[in-house]
């Protein structure tokens, strides 16, 4: 609600027949809605996952239950839904002065809910924008709440996270919108085709979503994991050691075989 909430007020106060008084906000003011929002979610749920790329991260590294990931997904994606659902509501009569009627709607609005990037920007680069986006995102998560390397206070883990995505959004999110977060773009992506967008929020840019959101999305998350875990983190027992440990066990294990023989 806050992020979509803030892309709506930003981009349809640009047009002159909505505002008041001139343009109620800028790319900053848009980039702390996005921050606020993640922080009071992670907030008022007690460190809850909001992001289908941290829990697939948290899955591989961090031990997080496997048959938990389908339905933390499909809640993550039905916030969305919810979210956006309640943003078009509170926007809906403006969205049709901007559009030029309650039947007209297209990418225009359509950004405000689900990720449109700039048009100069190519698949591959709006693949690697959201990658390194969500990899950043990730790895300052898993720095944020690894007590144990860093001894920071889970009390001010949502401030952390605040700075971490504003961050990220003033740096890295003006070509496509940063998604960083597959359920953030993919939920109100399936709204805004329920209400009158229809085919164009999928089909756009040869299934833009799937690739760049998505894809880039959940991939740069495992990079941003694996490169904490690789470099930073304190825990011998992280992922990669247990590789390692595993790989010398069947090793030794194939020698003592091989002694018996």
């Amino acid at each position: 609600m806050f992020g979509c909430g803030a892309n709506a007020q930003f981009g349809l106060t640009s047009d002159p027949n909505v505002r008041a008084l001139g343009p109620a906000g800028n790319w900053m003011t848009l980039s702390f809605g996005w921050g606020a929002g993640l922080a009071m979610g992670i907030w008022i749920s007690g460190g809850g996952h909001l992001n289908p790329a941290v829990t697939l991260s948290m899955a591989v590294f961090r031990g997080f239950p496997w048959h938990r990931l389908p339905i933390f997904w499909l809640c993550q994606i039905l916030g969305g839904v919810v979210g956006a659902a309640i943003v078009y509501g509170n926007y809906v009569r403006a969205i049709d002065i901007f559009e030029g009627g309650r039947h007209v709607r297209t990418l225009a609005t359509a950004g405000y809910f689900g990720t449109v990037p700039l048009p100069y920007v190519t698949n591959l680069e709006c693949f690697f924008s959201e990658f390194t986006a969500t990899a950043l995102l990730v790895m300052g998560i898993f720095a944020l709440f690894d007590q144990a390397t860093h001894g920071t206070h889970l009390g001010i883990v949502p401030i952390g996270i605040f700075i971490l995505f504003t961050g990220i959004a003033v740096a890295f999110g003006a070509q496509t919108s940063f998604a960083a977060n597959p359920a953030r773009d993919f939920g109100p992506r399936v709204f805004t085709a329920m209400v009158g967008y229809g085919r164009q929020a999928f089909t756009f840019r040869n299934w833009y979503f799937l690739y760049s959101p998505i894809l880039g999305g959940l991939t740069g998350g495992l990079l941003g994991a694996a490169l904490y875990d690789i470099f930073l983190y304190g825990d011998r027992l992280n992922v990669i050691n247990k590789l390692v440990m595993l790989r010398l066990g069947v090793v030794a294990r194939e020698k003592k075989d091989a002694g018996k023989v």
